[in-house]
This record gives structure tokens, C-alpha cells and sequence, in this order.
């Protein structure tokens, strides 16, 4: 037996370096062995802080008589899918496919010794149970596999000959429709359908935080004062900060909630979730003046950066487990915080453990998540943070992914230039960060993925990383009026035209393993969108209509499932609506720019660019002329209303 993973930098693949199964990482070699000694392949692909990952690690591949089976008659392959998303879209795409519905992790996939998928799962436990999501164990269905692909199964190998038929089918959307405004109807209605009027949030139970679709529904609140869309946001952000989810003592989220009301997480923190909340917890104050969302922006700021992160590089993620158990760093026993709180003088003792959710029965498992009962928290609440801190303090943390990725940490990167016009320190950390990335990932003319802090990056960069990065250097364009910045913006968005775009089409990834890039938002939102936003504003910033062009032709070739089902695209509806609606750009000085961001950041038009003149007062402009000129800024929201 000899695995492989030992050599591999991905955390994810080290994890599972000790195995008793003969892990290949992807590659040639495993491919060709398979179909030279006629060997089903096992492919298993996961993440490092994912926990059903670990259970079936526990469960199935440090298991000896599983490890048996997988080792005499399949080839087993590893993969990480935060290190190679492109291998993940294609297997989620099989998973779909034979199952009629999402995949998640890990994903267990069978493939014939030429490498067709037949058969593709996600946690199989050893042995067969009723009411298992894959009816057979996993000991019984690999000797089952085993014994028909040896015996070269007729039927087998004819389904899976169809199975790749229809992977290789390429479907054209329909006719293109014309993009209106009409569009935010049509999500409007569709976001009611799926919203939870008691907390918030659009769906039953897990609950993600839908970032995205909050991210729209605050753009549609600016542009037409719109109630509803007002209320599901305020009310959704209310809910999830009220601790569980959001982790109160350390701060960040946690990926998302297992009950409705956001109390009980999965507890593992990721990077991209917390970049994308913290925008929307910064925007929702902007809009709406609420402090507590400011702070639960910096207070997610301020843990990534001073916890997950290392020479202004971000981590990608933190584990759900520690210990052995799902969320044991994270929750306390009554009597531990009552003592706490007893040794360190509090009197009022029963009263603050009330307002933190904190009872002798628990409500996680015996013991408790932190979480605010109601809408007041104790008086001396940063203190008793600190002191819970310092319970936290000695246990075993979760394992870390030290892993930094291009994509993720440019997320966050944006979303601290944003914060940024309200701290400038954020602005500074951001700036930082950036050309930290910048140095580390951008080597020799080419942009790469992901890659260990210190280590040279290896996996080459997919549409996402050129997109995010090209944002992320708009935004700071905004914030310094570096034309460097914006140089570079061009220059990243240039290449992604080059590389991954063909008449309305954006690929994925391109290469050795080709997919096509979604344009609905899933874990995160659709690269394609970000494509779109980098387009339009380096359009209206440079003045090239050519980058408009792209834009429009993107948002066209999908323009019949976004007006059907905006709902699953809503970054690219908030791009239609900019696109129709079109940019406005504040021209001053720099240093009028500079020291009037927080103000200039108020105004209620939500598609906002900056550019540094010569000009002392406020210039307020469209893509093609200037509207007005102002000394004051509290006049540019009327020209900008009288400006349609």
C-alpha cells in the first residue's frame, strides 16, 4: 500500500495522508493505472474544514475492511475542492445528473477504468442502514462495483457511455429577451415565495445566508424605496446576528445553520461567506444607519484579519470540529460561565446569562451557543466577551486551512476597502492585503489559485480569481485613486476576456480539464456576475465602450432564465438594473475624494464610481456627459434624481 498525499501542499489531501487507502492525487498516472489493470476509480472530493468530510474519513477510509476492498479492486483519487473547483464543478454536475438534485460534501464518485461516472453519492457509511440517503453501505456497494466492472458489465458500461453523452452536451439558452427593470418584479415575487417572515432568511432549514440575494434586495431598497425588500433584509440581518450562526465571543459566521432561527451552526468559519456578510452588514448601515450592523461588520473584519490571517494573507477557512467534535472550541457548560462570571464580581449573574441564552439544560446538546435573548445586551457585554474568550482560550482550536486562494481573499480585500470609507484603517489593512496577494499569486505574468503561505503557487488561476481580483482593484481604485490600480483592473479583466469568454460565454476553467462557468449565484456569487460589474466599470471609468459591449452581450446570451428565474441570478439582475439604469461618477479632487468618503458613501444611488480631477467642487456625471456641478454633497442625491 503506498498513498500518495504525503508530498501534496493542499491541508485537505494532508489530512488524509496516514489513510490506510492508496490515495492518488489527480492525476495521469492514477488514470492510466486504472486502465491497465481494468480497476473501477473511486474519486472523493472534499475540504479541509468540511465535517461529514471527516466523519467519512473516520467512519470509512481509516476503516481496514473498507481500506481492503478500495485498495485490491479500485484506483483511489483525492481531491481537494477549494484547491481545483474546476474538477468539483464537473463531478457536482455528474452528481446532479444521476441524482436529480445538489450535491454537497464529500462527494463519493464511481467511475468505469476509462473514467465515466456511473454512480456518485456524497457520505456512504460502511454499512448499509435503513433510511441511508444511498440505500447501500459503502462495503457492500464497492464489492458490488468491483465484481461488475471486472466482469466489464454490459449494462454498466452502457450507462455510463450515456451518462458522458449527456455531460457533453452543450444546450444553447433560448432566444435572448430584452433586459427591463421588469426583471425586479419577477425576484420580488420569488424572494417572498422563499422568505421566512418570522427569521429571516430564504429557506427552511439548513439556512445559508444568501448573500447575495441580500446584497440585490438592498439595491432594489435604494433605487425604488422599496418596503418589502427593506424589511426582508433588515429583518434577515437582525436575525442572524443575534449569535449561533454569528459566532458573538470570537466574531465571523460560521457557513450556515442547521434550525431556522440561525441559533445551532456547522461551526466551520469561510473565508468567503465572511468577506460577502461583511459587505452587506457595511452596506446595510450605509443605507440604513444602523450601528449594530456596523459592528458586526468590523467585528468580522477584525477577527479574519487578526486570527486568519498571516503577513496580510487570509486563511481560507477554519474547522467545524476540535477535539474530535463538532463544536466543542465554540460552546460552554452553565456551570463553567457561572463561575466565571461569579469569580470576576458580577452580582446580576442569573440576569446576564438569561440575556445570553445561557440555561442549566442547554440548547446545543447539554451545553450552550451563545446567543442574545431579545433585543438588549448586558451592559458590560465587551468584558464578558472577554472573559468567554478566555474560557475558549484553553481548548484545542479548531485545525486551520492555511491555504490561501486568489478568488476568496479578494472577496475580502473588497469588502475592507468598503469598510474602509467609514474606518480608514480598514482602507490601510486592505491596501496591505492586496499587495500581499498581488506579490504572492501574480508571478512572472501569470495569476495562480491558491497556494500555502510561503510556498510557490502551483494550480493556475480559474475565471473566478480574475474576476474577484479585478473588482477588488476597482474598489481600490476608488478608495486611493491609484490609476494603478485601475491599470491592473484592466489588465486581469483583459486577460479573463482572452482566456475564458466566447460570445456571451464564460468558461470556467480552460486547459486540461474544461467547464463552463454558472451564472446563478451558489456558494458564492457567480463569477460571470462579477465579470459583468468588472465590465461595466471599466467602461464607464476608461470610457470604452468595448467593455460595455461585453457586458451587455453576457447579460443577453442568459437574458431568458434571468427574466424567468431571477431569484437564482440576483447579482446579475443588479447588474441589469445598472446596466439600464447606467453609472454615476462623483469628479473632484483627490482630496476632496479622500476626506469626504464616509458622506460620499451615503448617497442612496447604488451604482457609485469616483475619479480624482481637478475640479474643487462635485461633479456628478454619466457615462457620456456631466449633469451639475455642487459645493455640497447633501445636493449631489437631487442631481442625481433630476439626472434620469
Amino acid at each position: 500500500m503506498s498513498n500518495r498525499l504525503k508530498s501534496e501542499d493542499s491541508p485537505y489531501l494532508q489530512q488524509h495522508k496516514d489513510n490506510p487507502v492508496d490515495w492518488y492525487p489527480w492525476c495521469d498516472e492514477a488514470f492510466e493505472r486504472a486502465k491497465k489493470e481494468n480497476k473501477a476509480i473511486f474519486i472523493s472530493i472534499g475540504y479541509s474544514s468540511c465535517h461529514w468530510c471527516h466523519v467519512m474519513e473516520e467512519k470509512v477510509f481509516e476503516n481496514r475492511a473498507c481500506a481492503d476492498i478500495l485498495n485490491e479492486s479500485f484506483i483511489c483519487i483525492k481531491v481537494d475542492r477549494e484547491e481545483r473547483p474546476d474538477i468539483d464543478k464537473h463531478y457536482q454536475e455528474v452528481y446532479m445528473m444521476l441524482n436529480r438534485r445538489a450535491g454537497g460534501w464529500p462527494t463519493s464518485i464511481f467511475c468505469t477504468p476509462e473514467n465515466k461516472p456511473f454512480f456518485a453519492g456524497t457520505y456512504i457509511p460502511p454499512e448499509s442502514r435503513e433510511g441511508s440517503i444511498e440505500g447501500m453501505g459503502f462495503i457492500e456497494l464497492t464489492k458490488l462495483i468491483a465484481e461488475k466492472v471486472s466482469s466489464r458489465d454490459e449494462q454498466l458500461l452502457k450507462n455510463a457511455d450515456e451518462i458522458e453523452s449527456f455531460l457533453n452536451h452543450k444546450e444553447h439558452p433560448k432566444e435572448a429577451t430584452v433586459l427591463k427593470e421588469d426583471f425586479v418584479k419577477n425576484f420580488m415575487l420569488q424572494v417572498k415565495n422563499n422568505y421566512d417572515t418570522l427569521y429571516g432568511g430564504f429557506s427552511v432549514a439548513p439556512k445559508f445566508p444568501h448573500a447575495s440575494t441580500l446584497g440585490t434586495l438592498l439595491v432594489i431598497d435604494r433605487l425604488y424605496g422599496d418596503k418589502a425588500a427593506k424589511a426582508m433584509v433588515i429583518n434577515t440581518l437582525e436575525n442572524m446576528k443575534k449569535g449561533g450562526m454569528y459566532d458573538l465571543v470570537d466574531g465571523g459566521f460560521c457557513r450556515y445553520s442547521v434550525d431556522d432561527k440561525w441559533l445551532v451552526p456547522h461551526f466551520e468559519k469561510m473565508l468567503y461567506d465572511n468577506a460577502l456578510l461583511c459587505e452587506i452588514y457595511t452596506n446595510a448601515y450605509l443605507t440604513h444607519k444602523n450601528e449594530s450592523f456596523l459592528a458586526v461588520a468590523k467585528e468580522i473584519a477584525d477577527f479574519w484579519y487578526n486570527q486568519m490571517s498571516e503577513d496580510s494573507l487570509f486563511y481560507s477557512a477554519s474547522d467545524a470540529d476540535s477535539e474530535g467534535e463538532e463544536g466543542t472550541y465554540f460552546i460552554y457548560s452553565y456551570d463553567e460561565v457561572y463561575k466565571l462570571l461569579s469569580d470576576n464580581g458580577y452580582t446580576n449573574i442569573d440576569e446576564i446569562l438569561d440575556m445570553l441564552s445561557i440555561t442549566e439544560d442547554g440548547n446545543f446538546e447539554g451545553k450552550n451557543i451563545v446567543r442574545l435573548n431579545g433585543e438588549n445586551t448586558p451592559k458590560d457585554f465587551e468584558n464578558i466577551k472577554f472573559l468567554l474568550r478566555g474560557l475558549r482560550a484553553s481548548r484545542e482550536y479548531p485545525f486551520i486551512d492555511k491555504k490561501i486562494q486568489t478568488s476568496w481573499s479578494a472577496m475580502m480585500i473588497k469588502s475592507l476597502f468598503n469598510l474602509g470609507k467609514i474606518d480608514k484603517s480598514y482602507a490601510q489593512s486592505a491596501k496591505k492585503s492586496l499587495d500581499a496577494l498581488l506579490e504572492t499569486m501574480f508571478i512572472d505574468g501569470k495569476l495562480y489559485h491558491t497556494t500555502l503561505i510561503h510556498k510557490a503557487p502551483k494550480v493556475e488561476a480559474f475565471l473566478e480569481d480574475y474576476a474577484f481580483l479585478s473588482q477588488a482593484l476597482i474598489e481600490a481604485f476608488n478608495s486611493t485613486q491609484d490609476e494603478l490600480y485601475l491599470i491592473r483592473a484592466q489588465h486581469f479583466a483583459n486577460l479573463a476576456l482572452e482566456k475564458f469568454y466566447e460570445k456571451g460565454v464564460w468558461k470556467f476553467s480552460v486547459g486540461e480539464f474544461e467547464t463552463k462557468a454558472e451564472i446563478s449565484d451558489n456558494t458564492y456569487t457567480s463569477p460571470v456576475s462579477i465579470m459583468v460589474d468588472v465590465m461595466l466599470s471599466l467602461s464607464t471609468l476608461l470610457e470604452d465602450e468595448k467593455y460595455r459591449h461585453f457586458a451587455f452581450k453576457t447579460m443577453e446570451y442568459n437574458s431568458y432564465e434571468l427574466g424567468r428565474r431571477p431569484v437564482i441570478y440576483p447579482y446579475m439582475l443588479r447588474q441589469i438594473l445598472r446596466y439600464l439604469k447606467g453609472d454615476r461618477v462623483i469628479k473632484s479632487s483627490q482630496n476632496n475624494l479622500e476626506s469626504n468618503a464616509l458622506e460620499l458613501s451615503f448617497i442612496e444611488y447604488p451604482f457609485i464610481l469616483k475619479k480624482a480631477s481637478d475640479d474643487e467642487n462635485f461633479m456628478v456625471c454619466g457615462d457620456k456627459s456631466c449633469f451639475a456641478s455642487t459645493e455640497s454633497i447633501n445636493k449631489i442625491n437631487d442631481i442625481i434624481q433630476k439626472s434620469f
